[in-house]
């Protein structure tokens, strides 16, 4: 049947001003393919009449045991809990044919793959049918087990390696085939209270489409009544904030390496068309060997209240004389290293590394990614970052008067071309290092990285070696003793009121880690 009510719903957009009792107005002229509220009114009613329903001379949209009458002529009032049904349809629909789309693509790109690898190893073409075959078994096989149920119940819980505002980061071990992952687990309840349900579907989003070796692969994403869950990989090097409280400042040649890595992992999500606006050492990740991965995609912006404006409104401008601090390097690296961890975990964290361009809202690109990369420079080679103080407040102080605040400590003397890659990242966004949109050879051709080989650089052994004695080895991240690791019991109803269809679609299975599970069913 095609005249349905999905088909009138379909063609609208939705006006967010309100009417007297609460509904929403569809304003005359809103609609598109130029079909007027008159005659979407009108072939309302004759499917209303078609079914028994009201006569010609009023319109009644249902919602619960409350009619609506109708408007002001060329308007019709829908019901909040209508308006909630069109936006489910709507998303559902969006994600249905995403998903179905995205899979499409994957398939093919796996396809690619093998073809490509199979000419690489010279195989006769009685070998490829071979390969084939066992390829086309471990894709009906990802095909079954997509649509098996997954939840929290097919891991155990190993051990708390990280807690923030509203979750906390597990290291769990899939009951079925042993593997050891990162699971990050966040309340919906505080999602939906602080408005972070945009940044949430954001991380998912850019994790499930990205697979590369400078972003932290995510292996399945699922929801239950009260949580979300991202299941990752363990990467058990820590971060970049941990080895530089290890390590208190780096050598030229060490930061050269982590510089090289980071800006290939922003460039990659650059390409993709994202900002990560929360470039910071905590979300610098290190793999087993030591290399660097990118995390915290939209997860992180806007969710300590360090990275929103209001935060600092009512902040009087400080006179510069003020924002220069008389205490000595060491000391300062000192405090800074006593307080780092604790302000990663805190609900306000710090605005050390964010542009300034970015807490005025004046207007934002890329390139504030790279502001970010500057400061950290700084902080590997002097030992805290240019702008740390006692509270957020003073170091937003100093971010918005860099100008004056951004100094090179004498005591510390670092060369030349160092300085100059920190204030080429740190200066004016329309002068910045990096602002060019379509590449980072501005970036790559500075004399700070010559000799470094962009396209090997993930190959080289790295800078600091890590060390890693086993699989579940938590020796590089910090302890969390006395906690229970069971699962806590999942309630009946859901805690988010009704607005569950907010994560529609959430859920995420990667084809390496579901063949993973089946392989052992499958021929040799």
């Amino acid at each position: 049947m095609k005249n349905t009510m999905l088909d009138n719903f379909a063609c609208i957009p939705i006006s967010k001003e309100r009417s007297s009792n609460s509904g929403l107005l569809i304003k005359k002229g809103s609609i598109k393919e130029n079909i007027k509220p008159e005659q979407w009114a009108k072939k309302f009613r004759s499917n209303k009449r078609s079914k028994g329903g009201q006569s010609k001379g009023s319109i009644k949209i249902h919602s619960g045991s409350e009619d609506l009458p109708r408007m002001a002529t060329g308007s019709v009032a829908i019901s909040r809990t209508t308006m909630d049904k069109v936006a489910k349809t709507k998303v559902t629909i969006e994600a249905y044919y995403t998903t179905l789309i995205a899979h499409t693509r994957e398939r093919r790109e796996r396809v690619k793959q093998l073809e490509e690898a199979m000419e690489r190893e010279g195989l006769d073409d009685k070998d490829k049918e071979t390969r084939r075959a066992l390829y086309a078994l471990r894709e009906t096989e990802f095909l079954r087990l997509k649509r098996t149920r997954i939840g929290r119940e097919d891991f155990e819980s190993l051990k708390v390696i990280g807690r923030g505002a509203f979750g906390e980061v597990r290291l769990v071990q899939k009951k079925d085939t042993g593997h050891v992952y990162a699971m990050k687990i966040l309340r919906k309840k505080e999602m939906l209270a602080k408005e972070q349900v945009a940044h949430v579907r954001a991380e998912r989003d850019i994790l499930a489409e990205s697979d590369n070796p400078w972003i932290t692969k995510m292996y399945y994403s699922f929801q239950d009544q009260t949580c979300l869950y991202l299941v990752m990989e363990f990467l058990p090097g820590g971060d970049l904030m941990t080895l530089l409280i290890r390590k208190d400042t780096f050598t030229e040649a060490q930061t050269q390496f982590y510089m090289a890595e980071s800006i290939l992992a922003i460039n990659f999500i650059h390409s993709l068309g994202f900002i990560h606006r929360d470039i910071k050492p905590d979300n610098l990740l290190l793999d087993a060997r030591g290399h660097i991965k990118l995390s915290d995609f939209g997860l992180c912006t806007g969710l300590k209240k360090a990275h929103r404006t209001e935060f600092y409104r009512g902040i009087t401008p400080a006179n510069v004389a003020e924002l220069c601090d008389p205490i000595g390097t060491k000391q300062k690296a000192m405090t800074w290293k006593r307080n780092r961890r604790q302000m990663a975990y805190s609900t306000v964290g710090t605005p050390d590394y964010i542009a300034p361009e970015v807490f005025t809202q004046s207007g934002y690109e890329k390139s504030c990614d790279w502001w970010s990369l500057g400061v950290i420079m700084f902080e590997m080679l002097i030992g805290y970052p240019p702008f740390c103080s006692e509270t957020p407040q003073e170091t937003y102080r100093k971010v918005m008067n860099w100008r004056e605040t951004l100094v090179f400590p004498v005591e510390m003397p670092i060369t030349n071309t160092s300085k100059n890659l920190i204030l080429s990242f740190c200066t004016d966004a329309d002068r910045r290092l990096g602002r060019h949109q379509q590449s980072i050879d501005d970036i790559q051709t500075h004399p700070f990285f010559r000799g470094v080989d962009w396209e090997h650089t993930r190959d080289r052994p790295a800078a600091i070696p890590i060390e890693v004695k086993s699989i579940d080895d938590t020796s590089n991240f910090d302890d969390f003793p006395d906690v229970d690791l069971s699962w806590n019991a999942i309630p009946e109803k859901s805690e988010t009121n009704n607005k569950d269809w907010v994560f529609l679609n959430y859920t995420f299975k990667r084809f390496e880690g579901l063949t993973q599970r089946g392989l052992k069913n499958l021929p040799l």
